[in-house]
Parts: structure tokens; sequence; C-alpha cells
């Protein structure tokens, strides 16, 4: 083993990255792919950097083998095969190129959106068979149609441009962005149905959770405009595949594009069957540019922070000084559960959080607070990771403005952090301390007093202070066998209503949500998993 750092390539990379590495003093790289966990554990202890795509997992048993390790990178988006959560344990860097992809995806999409105009697939098919039919590809001209873009993050803003340039008129939906930033593109921002409603293409853009799976089912697609098309080159389970199948075949939808899939390979899918549907195979991101652009770009920053530190774009790395950081940590921790908290109470569009810092924590940098805050608020909006260090980045790009505050008097506490989300006239706060500088507690929500454990499962409401409200609650959660681990009701003076947060040792299905909503009394519902 050469002298110096050494970067192992567990995966395969552009000829470009490697050079790039190669040629930084310091630096010595060796290639090893295709290697199973237990030859990157028998491996990984002489080295300083490991670069993996997507192929290689990078798992707890590898993390902790790694005892030289100080940095891991994914040349592309997702760190789903890298355990963060050890690495950030370890004191291990985790880099990734979260943009580096996003023109190639959507410039797949504005390819699929060409395709199914002109019945591409369909008409090479028929040459191939030697027919010459011209009269069976009748296809439609994209300028003055609409499309709709289900998603306006980095990928979503790039098509929308390239549809205007096709002279389309582009309709865009995102709950989390304000109308603003899509005006800004040229774009209309619209509500989902108004969208589907009003659009000759949809094309979705946004990530997978729990929000978003199956967003395109059996009633939304029956919402879309008779013959319209819909393109998917995002997640495969943002669409109900059964219920595509039928709206295909029935005629109401004319063509759908699909480069994701709910199971991958698809393998004997119905859909295969319909001439109208083009399918390829997760090319999202399948460009020589950008296999080019991921490489590069990881081996810019493995090199930089192996040469100077830098940690810039590191999706797990704060850069506090290390006396601001033992401070502030907890209160880190706390602002995060805030933050997912806010994000709960008020799920649309937030156009300024503000982060306040009272009594002793005002001394601290608020940066990683801030920071923890903003990565709450949008773990759950957003396809991408979001941590301490991209938080701001992503904030900006969504619309949202950051103010921080900070002020000695104690505010009836030695600390206090408070954020206050605000969209045009409304606005919600959240605020909590820290028991014995180790312990988080939700203090209050708005103007009204609590003291709660913010972790687990959370049940919020906002309802009529009168009896029975939680009885009726506690009716339904005994009816579904959930037990009330906690529980504390909040009341403001001058206020007709009340609050409760209820601690459950498991969620709540749906079905019987929508029953402590339809409670008489109860004005607001949510459920929240910190």
């Amino acid at each position: 083993m050469a002298a110096g750092k050494c970067v192992l390539v567990a995966d395969p990379i552009h000829e470009q990255g490697k050079a790039l590495l190669a040629s930084t003093p310091g630096l010595a790289v060796d290639v090893a792919t295709g290697l199973d966990e237990g030859a990157l554990c028998q491996r990984i202890g002489d080295y300083d950097a490991l670069i993996v795509r997507s192929k290689t997992r990078v798992t707890a048993p590898v993390i902790a083998a790694g005892k030289k390790l100080r940095v891991i990178g994914r040349a592309g988006i997702g760190v789903d095969n890298i355990d963060v959560a050890a690495a950030t344990e370890h004191g291990i860097v985790v880099f990734n190129t979260p943009d580096a992809n996003a023109t190639t995806t959507a410039e797949l999409a504005l390819a699929h959106l060409l395709s199914l105009s002109r019945h591409l697939p369909q008409a090479d098919r028929s040459v191939r068979r030697g027919e010459w039919k011209p009269g069976n590809f009748i296809g439609t001209e994209l300028a003055e149609k609409t499309v709709g873009i289900v998603g306006f993050g980095t990928i979503g803003r790039i098509v929308a441009r390239r549809c205007l340039a096709f002279r389309m008129r582009v309709l865009a939906f995102d709950p989390f962005v304000v109308p603003d930033v899509i005006r800004e593109t040229g774009a209309e921002p619209a509500d989902l149905d108004t969208l589907l409603a009003s659009a000759d293409y949809v094309t979705l853009h946004c990530p997978l959770n729990d929000a978003t799976r199956n967003l395109l089912d059996a009633s939304r697609l029956a919402k879309m405009k008779p013959g319209a098309r819909l393109i998917n080159c995002a997640r495969g389970g943002l669409i109900d595949e059964a219920a595509l199948l039928e709206a295909l075949a029935s005629g109401h939808l004319a063509g759908a594009a699909l480069d994701v899939y709910g199971k991958e390979p698809p393998g004997d899918s119905p859909l295969l069957r319909l001439d109208n549907v083009v399918m390829t195979p997760h090319l999202g991101a399948s460009t020589q540019e950008a296999q080019q652009a991921v490489s590069v770009k990881i081996a810019e920053q493995i090199a930089a922070f192996l040469v100077t530190g830098a940690a810039q774009s590191a999706v797990n790395l704060p850069r506090i000084p290390s006396d601001q950081l033992i401070r502030a940590r907890p209160y880190q921790q706390l602002a995060l559960a805030l933050g997912r908290l806010l994000s709960a109470l008020m799920p649309g569009p937030i156009a300024e959080l503000e982060v306040a810092l009272f009594g002793r924590i005002a001394d601290v940098d608020p940066r990683l607070i801030t920071a923890g805050a903003l990565a709450g608020l949008l773990s759950k909006r957003l396809a991408v990771p979001v941590n301490e260090v991209n938080a701001s980045t992503l904030a900006h790009r969504q619309g949202i403005a950051v103010r921080e505050v900070r002020a000695h008097e104690a505010r009836d506490y030695v600390s206090l952090v408070e954020l206050r989300a605000k969209t045009g006239e409304a606005s919600t706060s959240v605020a909590g301390t820290l028991l014995g500088e180790s312990h988080p507690r939700l203090v209050c929500i708005d103007d009204y007093h609590v003291e709660a454990v913010p972790e687990g499962c959370l049940i919020f409401t906002r309802h009529d202070d009168r009896p029975g409200v939680v009885g009726a609650l506690g009716g339904i959660l005994g009816r579904e066998n959930i037990n009330i681990s906690r529980m504390q009701v909040g009341v403001a003076e001058g206020r007709p209503e009340a609050i409760a947060l209820v601690g459950v040792s498991a969620p709540l299905p749906p079905k019987a949500l929508e029953e402590v909503r339809a409670i008489p009394a109860i004005r607001q519902a949510v459920q929240i998993e910190l």
C-alpha cells in the first residue's frame, strides 16, 4: 500500500473521476469492484476513503471494519445503500452528488414526452415488420399543449424550462414550494386536481414517501383529462399500476411512459402487453455526461476533504467550532424534533421560518440549531436526503426565508428554542427546552403551554374545550388496541379551544384517524411520527 491517504473505489466510476483522484498529491487510489460485505470488511481497514455507486452496500459492519475510514462518497443522489447513521456514529463523513444527474433525468422525461406524442416506439416496430403505414401514427404537437409537473424540485424546474421552450403551457404542483418560486420559472402554480384535469401531459418528479405512495390512484387517474398522457421518471410507487392499466385499457388515457416501476424489473406486468405504454429500464441517470458528472463531483469532494478537510456538501457533518458544537448538539436534536412537529402542524408551503434562541443558548452559534430545525421541517417533504449541511440550501430552493433571532431574556426557561413558520398571514409556533441540558421537552404550541416529550408517535388535536373529547379519542384508540403512553392537554386564556398531545404505542390506521377528525368537537387532528 502506497504512503499517504488511500481511496478505495468499490463501484465503477468514470475514468475522469479516477484520474482526478490519482493526480491529487498524497492520494493513492485502488479499484476493486464486485465486493460483497465480507470481502469489503476484510479490505476496508486499509483505506481512508471509500467511493461507491448504488451496487455496493456500505453496512454497519463495513463501517465498523473501516478503522482508518474518514469519508464515504456516493457517486449519485441516494444514500440508501450507506448506513449513514453508523457512519455518523463513527465520525465518518458521507458525501453524495444530489444535482449532478438532474439534467439527464429531466431530458429522459422530455424524451418520453416526445415519444408518446409521436408514437415513436410503435412506428419503429411497424417499419421493422416491413410495414409502411404512416397514417397509423398520427401524432400531436407539443406547442400550445399543457404539461402538468408534479414535484417542482431541481428536476421538475428543468423540465418546466424545456417545456416552455416548446411553447407549452406549464402547470406545477408542489405542496412544499411557495407559488412565487414556481412563477419565477414561467410556470403556473396549481393544485393537484386542477393540474390533472387541465394537463395534456402529466410528468412526475416527486419523492416516494408515505404521503406520495400511490399518489395517482384510481380516483386521481379518473380526474385526468381524457386522452392525456402520463410520464413517470421518478419513483415507481407513485402510481397505482393496476389502476393505470385500467385507465389505459379503457382509453381514458392515451398513453403512458414509465422508467420506474413498483417492482423492478417489472417481470410479467400486464402493462407490458399494452401497445400504448413505453417502458425503459430505469435509465434516469444513464447518460455519459451524468456518469462523468457524478464521478468527477464525488472525486472532487473526496480529494478536497482528504487534503483540506473541506466538507461543504457533506450529508452528515456540521462546520461548527468544537466548543460550540458540544453545547449546540443537544439543542440541534431538540430543533430537529420541533421542525418535524411544525412540518406536520403546517403541511402547506412555508414562506418563512424564524428560529429564536432565548436565554443561555443565545450565546451559541445558531447555525447548527437552525440547520437541525430545517432538516426536521424538510425531511419528509423532499426526495433528497436532508441534513444539517444541505438544509439551508434546500430551504432556499423551496422559497423558505430563514430568520434567526437571539435574545438573552430567559422567557421562563434557562434556555428556550422557538420555531415559527409563516405563510401569508398565518403562522404557527412551537417551543422547547432541555431538562438537565439533555432531556428534550416541548413546552409551547402557539399560545398553549404543555410539557411533552417530543419523541415517538404523537396525535395532536385542536378541539373545543368541552368534556368528552379525550374520552371519544380514547375510545377509538382502545378499539384499535393502541395504548396511550402519555398525554398533555393545553389551554390558553381567553380561547374557547384546547389542544392535546397524546403519545401512542402505534400509529392509528388512516380510517381510524379520519374517525378522530370526525369527532364533532375536534377542529384539527394530526398524527406525527418523530
